[in-house]
């Protein structure tokens, strides 16, 4: 016990602590400008967060900003499929591709928010440049990081669909960066972990039955990798619930308009930017909430679907 009190009391004071305090503040209209009297209000603040629309357009955002956990758990798993191969320079090869996960995500960022640059960023003009060679000749690039659109076509004000913001904005440059972020990431190297494990002898036997190389994929490797790819969902949808603010306060401080401001910026705005310390837990802990819930069913069915495989 004397060697596991000092990890036990870090643990009560840094996590245990925090958390219950921070429920205790979501039952209070604790605001740090004590404008108000500090006082214990109840559900109050949970009960104003389901009639706050805002609420409800940020959850919006972020679970948008999850559209490419698919993409990237996919890039991941063709990545890893690629460098288990023999090949001349493999490590080399690997190393490179797990290189940009050692870089700092603010300078991933700032170097992302100059290559969406709409006048001179290098990816309008490659835009530019396929266009004019296909023979579409001039075409209106996206101004990305400064335009409200999306490819679903989402409302700014109110959550819903409207045909005026169809198109590629904000919220699709922070995507298509997280995707690419995401493909040579940890999630390639516990997939490149698990195919490690996948025994050549079931392989083989696949091979003398007369499967080809995709037959073999997805009858015998696919079913292997089953529980690396629970947990690398699971994480992922963990992640995508709880992530957007370092994006956002990077790369467009939440705007335009709010669209890339999620559930997590939207907790920071509150707490640090309107000082509404009992507004944010409340948020804090209708996240936890979803969260907790998304995570049961995922043990529920995706266990039920990887016994299945």
């Amino acid at each position: 016990m004397w060697f596991l009190a000092p990890n036990l009391v870090g643990f009560v004071v840094f996590t245990v602590g925090p958390v219950l305090f921070s429920l205790g503040a979501s039952l209070t209209n604790w605001n740090l400008q004590r404008t108000i009297p500090l006082q214990f209000t109840g559900v109050k603040n949970y009960l104003d967060l389901i009639h706050d629309p805002q609420f409800w357009l940020y959850l919006v955002n972020t679970l948008y900003m999850m559209l490419g956990i698919p993409f990237a758990i996919a890039g991941s798993l063709w990545v890893a499929i690629l460098l288990h191969r023999k090949i001349r320079g493999l490590a080399a090869y690997r190393t490179l591709l797990y290189l940009p996960s050692f870089t700092s995500g603010v300078a991933l960022m700032l170097l992302w928010k100059s290559l969406y640059n709409p006048d001179f960023g290098p990816v309008n003009a490659a835009i530019d440049f396929v266009a004019r060679h296909l023979g579409f000749g001039h075409v209106d690039s996206p101004q990305w990081l400064l335009s409200t659109r999306n490819l679903l076509g989402l409302d700014v004000e109110k959550v819903g669909i409207t045909h005026t913001q169809f198109g590629l904005g904000a919220r699709d440059a922070l995507n298509f960066m997280g995707i690419w972020t995401a493909i040579g990431g940890s999630n390639m190297l516990l997939y490149l972990a698990a195919l490690t494990n996948v025994p050549e002898e079931l392989l083989e036997a696949a091979q003398l039955d007369g499967a080809d190389k995709w037959a073999a994929f997805r009858h015998v490797t696919w079913p292997q990798l089953s529980p690396t790819t629970f947990f690398i969902v699971v994480m992922s949808i963990i992640g995508g619930l709880q992530g957007g603010f370092e994006t956002a306060r990077v790369m467009t401080t939440g705007g335009p308009a709010g669209t890339t401001t999620t559930t997590a910026y939207q907790i920071y705005s509150h707490a640090f930017e309107r000082f509404q310390i009992g507004y944010a837990s409340a948020i804090s802990w209708a996240l936890f909430a979803i969260i907790f819930a998304v995570t049961l069913l995922n043990w529920k069915f995706g266990q039920r679907g990887g016994a299945d495989a």
